[in-house]
This record gives C-alpha cells, structure tokens and sequence, in this order.
C-alpha cells in the first residue's frame, strides 16, 4: 500500500510552506536595509499573514471538503508558491503586508488537505504516526530556512536585485516544482489504481462511482459541540506560543544575543531539528501506546500531557548563556510540534471523513488568532523598552493551560454523535 510514500509527498510540502514562512523572519536584517521595520512593524507584518492564514485555515479546509484533496491541494500549493515569490518585488511596508497576506491566504489550506490525507490514506491506529511524519515537515523546512536563507543572501545577487529578492524567488520556485510531483504521484484510495479490494475495505474506501460525494456537514452542527471549542481553544493557546517563537527566534537571536545574519544561520535550524523529532516521537508514542491496547482517549492524552510538561523550560531562556538558549529552545520547539501532532489528529477521532477539513480549519483558526494577539503583545512590549522576559514567562505557560482545557471539554475522544442525516460515511 503506498499510504507512507503518501505521508512523505504531503511531508515535502509542509516543509516547503515552514521554508516559505521563515524568509521574512530570518532575512530580517537585510531587508531593513531597504525598508525601515519596527518591532511593532514586523509584528504587525506577522500578523497579516497569521489572519489570513487563520481564515484560510477555515475556507481552505471546506475547500478541501468540496473540492476533494487532489485538486485542492494542487490550487493552493501553486497560489502560495506565487505569493512567496511576490515578497521579492516589495518595496515598501504596504507591498510586503499585501504579499504576507496572500501568503497566509494560500499556506490556510495546507494543513486541512495534510488531515484529509491522513483520513483517507490511514486507520485509526496509524494516524498519529502518519501525521508525525507529515508534521516533520514544519521541523525539515524550518532546519533548510536559516542556513539556505543565509547562502543565499552572502552569495547570491543576479542581474543587480538585492540578495533577500532572491530568498523569495527561489523558495517560490521550490514550491512551484512540488506541485509536478504531486499531480503525478497523488491520488484518494478510491481512485488509487493500485489497491486490492482488501486494502480498500481496509480504508473504508470503496471504488470511485459516479454518485455525488455526501454533503458538507453545516457548520452548526459541527460548533454545537463542547468538544470542537475545547480543541480550538486549546489551539489558540499552543499556537500563541508557537508562533512567537518560530517567528521571533531569529529576531531574538539579532537583538538580544548580538548576532549576525551568518550566525543565525549556523544555529537557528537546530531547534527545528529538534521540532521534527518532536512531531515523529509524539506521534509515534500515540500509536505505540493503542498498539499497546491503550485506548484512543488515553493514548492520546498521555502523549499530551508529557509534551505539554515540556514547554516551560522556555522561562530559563533570558537567565542563561548562548548555548544553553539554544538547548532550550530545542526542548521547546520538540515538545511544541509533539503537541501539535495530536492536536492535528483529534478532529479525525472526533469526526467523520467528510467534515475532517472543515473541522481542521477551525482549529487552524484559533491557532493563527492565538498568534496575532502574542506577536501583536511581543511587538509593543518591545518597542516600549520591556526585554522579552515577560513574553518569554506568558508563552511558557500556555501548553499547560492548553492541556488543561482539552481535560475538562474533551471528556472523552471517540465519534460525536452526529445527526444521523450527516453520518453518511466515516
């Protein structure tokens, strides 16, 4: 079965879309050569992706319900790849927020389609591992980002265009590419031509016919559920988080540590490393412990918990040296993309297949907002002279929090009961 080779195609592309991410990030420095940005103007910048992100996330992943995930994903892999190269022809503030914002618009979708993948292509007890490997990907692009982003700024700068350009030429072109390979190489266990019966009945994936695919569930009965807000909460808090630290770490690293675009590139891309062997452990313990006759409800929450103890460590980061910033920021950054790998897996518990994108978006949503109001926080508090202790002490608590609100609104993880007019299938 070619579930796994699967998992990796959809792997590529989350990595190219944490590549795309990071340009403005880590080419920071460069580009305020050109165009004067504040704390409060990248902040502000961060933000216009993260809303339409958040948006999209929504929109993205009802697309991904109507559209189906082979042609959906191909659409908004070729619109953000185009956004991304965008960012090269900026110049100015308002050029820059335009592209970010198209940008967040096309990457919205990414992670719907990756959940829907992950529903078609896998069981139950094989998900979490799958999406470990498809949520590597955020790990495998944000370890590339810093040292290429670095290469090319000290070594590229054809036909006269500034080097930062070409950072965005070049990673748009990156994703342009994957979009060949997945047209070629994609296709839902129904349309597969190289599946026995038995693996499809294995999926719950019966032969294409020509009956109309079962209606989007409406949202209303999706947010009626304690469950769904519980989970997008939570999400709203871990991402606040995240988002902080993947899109400040190489500013923090700048300002407060002193260091150069050369140096950042030697070093950023480790807590990276450390997210994707998050997203394979945690992942992995899930589906270790069903395997282990755990059940889903507990499989999942132990994993959880442990990846969620992991993340106030990141309060130590002001009171040490350079070195051990770096460690911690690695412990961070494994216990986040852990978390986030079964937060991403609980919509497809919960739901059917059918409502699995939707579902998805609306937890992307919370995340993304989660993230403009701490990037929007970090921004002002800096600009008015506070050091990034405080942010750093709010953005370490906020997993356990997280935790502590999937405990008391997801009682316990197994199928919501649905109306029976919109159980057509799982």
């Amino acid at each position: 079965m070619p579930r796994w080779s699967i998992a990796f195609l959809v792997a590529t592309a989350i990595a190219i879309s944490y590549l795309d991410r990071q340009t403005l990030p880590v080419a920071i420095g460069e580009i305020q050569r050109e165009i004067p940005i504040s704390n409060s103007v990248k902040a502000f910048l961060d933000s216009a992706f993260l809303l339409t992100y958040g948006l999209m996330y929504v929109g993205g992943g009802r697309l991904m319900d109507v559209l189906g995930t082979r042609r959906g994903f191909l659409i908004i892999m070729i619109f953000w790849s185009l956004a991304c190269a965008s960012h090269g022809f900026a110049t100015g503030v308002a050029m820059l927020a335009a592209s970010r914002l198209l940008l967040g618009m096309g990457e919205g979708g990414g992670f719907p389609a990756a959940t829907r993948v992950v529903a078609e292509w896998f069981t139950p007890r094989d998900r979490a591992t799958a999406m470990g490997i498809i949520n590597a990907g955020t790990g495998v692009g944000g370890v590339i980002a810093p040292p290429l982003i670095a290469w090319i700024i000290t070594h590229i700068a054809w036909f006269g265009v500034s080097s930062w350009r070409w950072v965005f030429f070049i990673t748009g072109a990156a994703g342009l590419l994957w979009t060949i390979w997945w047209s070629k190489a994609y296709f839902t266990p129904a349309t597969h031509p190289g599946l026995s019966p038995a693996e499809r009945d294995e999926l719950d994936a019966p032969r294409a016919s020509t009956s109309p695919p079962p209606p989007p569930v409406p949202l209303r009965e999706l947010l009626r559920f304690t469950e769904t807000w519980g989970v997008i909460g939570a999400k709203f808090l871990s991402d606040a988080a995240w988002y902080f630290y993947m899109f400040w770490l190489p500013k923090y690293l700048l300002d407060a540590r002193g260091f150069n675009i050369k140096a950042v590139g030697s070093v950023a891309w480790i807590p990276f490393a450390a997210a994707a062997l998050g997203c394979i452990v945690g992942g992995g313990l899930s589906s270790w412990l069903l395997h282990r006759g755990y059940s889903v409800n507990a499989a999942r929450k132990i994993a959880l918990g442990l990846s969620a103890g992991l993340m106030p460590c990141v309060m130590l980061v002001p009171h040490v040296s350079v070195s051990w910033v770096i460690f911690l920021f690695s412990v961070a950054f494994f216990g986040q993309q852990s978390w986030s790998t079964l937060v991403m897996i609980l919509p497809t518990d919960l739901f059917p297949k059918h409502a699995v994108g939707t579902v998805a978006g609306f937890v992307g949503l919370g995340g993304a907002l989660g993230g403009v109001v701490l990037g929007q926080l970090a921004g002002y508090l800096l600009d008015q002279g506070f050091s990034y202790t405080p942010v750093l002490v709010i953005a370490g608590s906020l997993h356990v929090a997280a935790f502590l609100l999937i405990l008391a609104t997801v009682r316990s993880l197994q199928p919501l009961p649905l109306k029976p007019e919109f159980l057509t299938t799982r």
